[in-house]
């Protein structure tokens, strides 16, 4: 007997698109990840996995996460040269339903899911405020992406932002120094333009260039693996990277009132996840002032599961089906 679907989920960015079947039993499966750029399209990277997957057979619905703000149910990716309409995927598909969101949004609805091994705690693990209150999930990796999750009896509400495009707050005379070179180089400076890929190579240059030192490293890659090995220019830059996320999540934190947790996700995060925990991540985070006693009881945790996307994806699909 073949297998019932409730429908198609995917995640996809800007190098890797993958996708998975949701069964009846609310199981991911069959999860494929394709690089996004050998296809012509997205309908192409979805005919290779149905075909794939289920033959002549369509599921009824599909949710997919996707890296960029979804407009009118439409995107256009960045670093693609893809355009993507839910419309266009309802006629080609002949889906019953299809929603785009984005990736953050979907990250979002899964953490409430995660299990505690995909979870690392950094910092008191206080679950003051309960579990019916908003959560806030943050990440830095070739751009900052920021979604908050509203709580209710109905079901969650995922909350899409272009958080990483607020202005970026020093807090000391080291990060002011950063900003005035940053902002003669870029203008505006934004959180973007430190915790991302670019920003942690532009911390470490700057601060090379503070400390009047030559940096050896040519990149972000290049910073990470000379801080790993005990380089002390690369190591203060990751050190440095660490605090700030941790400035921008408490303030996150306040802005959403996320009393359930503000969760740190993205690409670069769980590769420095000791670095991460040792660091001055949850000082800065709890640093707020007159408001430090609300963000103390707010837990913070690294997301480890490897997709947790796609398991957002299947949660709203979940959700859609209840409609």
């Amino acid at each position: 007997m073949k297998a019932q679907y409730l429908g198609l989920v995917g995640d996809v960015g800007g190098t890797n698109a993958r996708f998975a079947l949701v069964d009846t039993d609310r199981r991911v499966r069959n999860l494929h990840v394709y690089q996004a750029a050998n296809y012509a399209s997205l309908t192409d990277v979805i005919d290779d996995y149905l075909e794939r997957t289920m033959g002549k057979r369509r599921p009824p619905r599909a949710v997919i996460a996707v890296a960029g703000p979804v407009t009118d149910g439409e995107i256009t990716f960045t670093n693609l040269h893809w355009q993507v309409s839910e419309g266009d995927l309802l006629a080609h598909f002949e889906f019953e339903a299809v929603k785009l969101l984005n990736d953050f949004a979907a990250q979002a609805l899964a953490c409430p899911r995660l299990d505690p091994e995909d979870l690392k705690p950094i910092g008191p693990a206080i679950r003051g405020g309960g579990h019916d209150c908003p959560i806030v999930v943050l990440g830095a990796g070739t751009g900052f992406g920021v979604a908050g999750l509203a709580r209710g009896p109905l079901g969650d509400l995922a909350i899409a932002t272009e958080g990483g495009h607020a202005g970026f707050a020093p807090t000391d005379e080291v990060e002011v120094e950063i900003w005035k070179r940053l902002q003669a180089k870029y203008g505006r400076v934004s959180i973007e333009r430190l915790l991302s890929g670019q920003g942690l190579f532009d911390i470490y240059r700057c601060l090379c260039e503070l400390g009047n030192t030559d940096g050896a490293c040519a990149n972000e890659k290049a910073v990470m693996e000379a801080g790993a090995a005990g380089d002390a220019a690369a190591g203060a830059a990751l050190d440095r990277f660490c605090a700030i996320l941790g400035s921008v999540a408490g303030d996150l934190a306040l802005s959403f009132g996320a009393r359930g947790g503000a969760f740190i996700s993205g690409g670069i995060a769980p590769r420095m996840a000791d670095r991460l925990a040792a660091s001055q991540f949850r000082a800065r985070f709890e640093a707020k002032g007159r408001l430090s006693h609300f963000v103390q009881e707010i837990p913070t945790a690294l997301v480890l599961h490897p997709y947790p996307a796609i398991l957002g994806s299947a949660r709203e699909l979940e959700q859609m089906e209840r409609l």
